[in-house]
């Protein structure tokens, strides 16, 4: 079978001035459907860089990119956001809900840029929001929900149109340590239901959740290797912490 994910010595430069800088040096990796990969590094890493091209924000200077049996490698920003919309949901760290609209607008944004039909919309929201918890919620605004509630409306926007890649950026970072516990959870039981997640997290304990860690150093990959010390959210303990 296929990879979802194949990397072939990508790199990605930037000239700044006269000077030239190698935020990527040369990235190879594969990830196979149903992963849960954490992707981990210190700044000027590379992992913010990966996680664009990933994301198909950003192209490579160099290198191969096949997501899904499409080469992504070198397609203009219209293709390249076309990719993003059928094949990739995102979960960011600031949420990037819309203020003005309602949780149910905010899930339903997706599905207007792949032209579906208003009810179908709507039904299809309330649907990923009933999923996320948030049968309940439809209505309200990003001010009136509590921050997890923010990122139960992120993540739901990012399941919308089943991408084949559910990309977190940091989803836990703006969380105190009950809701995020709550965020992974409900990651790892969209995890259970067969989807691939890349993790992108400073944080061992975030990563812990993932069943596979690539550390990255200086534009390269310093580590690719199976998490043995996978950590299981114990629901218990966070209905007894509420």
């Amino acid at each position: 079978m296929e990879p979802l994910i194949s990397l072939k010595d990508i790199g990605r430069k930037y000239i700044i001035g006269a000077e030239i800088i190698h935020a990527l040096k040369s990235v190879s990796l594969t990830i196979n459907k149903g992963e849960f990969v954490a992707l981990m590094g210190p700044s000027s890493s590379g992992k913010s860089t990966l996680m664009n091209i990933l994301g198909c924000l950003d192209t490579p200077s160099k290198g191969e990119y096949i997501l899904n049996g499409i080469n992504v490698s070198h397609m203009s920003d219209n293709e390249l956001a076309e990719v993003r919309n059928s094949e990739i949901g995102f979960v960011f760290q600031t949420f990037n809900l819309l203020p003005r609209n309602t949780a149910l607008d905010n899930v339903a944004l997706p599905l207007v840029y792949a032209g579906i039909n208003k009810n179908d919309r709507m039904e299809r929201a309330r649907k990923t929001l009933e999923n996320v918890g948030l049968g309940n919620r439809t209505d309200h605004r990003p001010n009136e929900l509590s921050g997890g509630q923010r990122q139960r409306v992120a993540v739901a926007r990012a399941l919308i149109n089943n991408p084949s890649i559910i990309l977190a950026d940091e989803p836990t970072g703006n969380l105190d340590t009950k809701t995020s516990i709550e965020i992974m959870g409900l990651i790892e039981d969209i995890h259970a239901k067969g989807n691939t997640i890349i993790l992108v997290t400073h944080e061992e304990d975030i990563a812990r959740h993932a069943h596979r860690i690539v550390r990255m150093r200086d534009g390269l990959v310093e580590n690719d290797y199976a998490n043995t010390d996978i950590q299981k959210v114990d629901r218990g303990a966070v209905k007894a912490a509420v």
